[in-house]
């Protein structure tokens, strides 16, 4: 199932390529999102071996980002992006679902 209401980055596609090409691992990114985090849901990422039946799929550069079908409700319309600040590098979703967000950047609430 190809979901063309999530994306992936360049930045964010060639730091996954980075990281799959180091470990032996194909260019898969698995963005899944689970309860907790300090506003309710968090983000959590991945390299995953292979797309799951479901799993909508977003491609960059040749570097597939992968989502469930549950926290895709939760993530429909997001960009995945790849930041480099003085504070670290670092994962970013910028999801358009979320209603607020921590300061973090790794949770947020509906």
């Amino acid at each position: 199932m190809d979901q063309q209401n999530l994306t992936l980055s360049p930045s964010a596609a060639a730091r996954v390529a980075a990281i799959a090409e180091k470990q032996g691992k194909p260019a898969i990114l698995r963005l899944s999102v689970e309860g907790g985090g300090c506003s309710g849901f968090q983000y959590k990422f991945g390299l995953a071996d292979a797309p799951e039946s479901g799993d909508a799929i977003a491609e960059t550069d040749g570097v597939q980002l992968v989502v469930d079908p549950v926290s895709l409700d939760l993530v429909s319309g997001c960009v995945v992006d790849f930041v480099e600040s003085l504070g670290g590098a670092a994962f970013r979703v910028e999801n358009p679902n979320a209603a607020a967000g921590c300061g973090c950047g790794s949770s947020f609430s509906v």
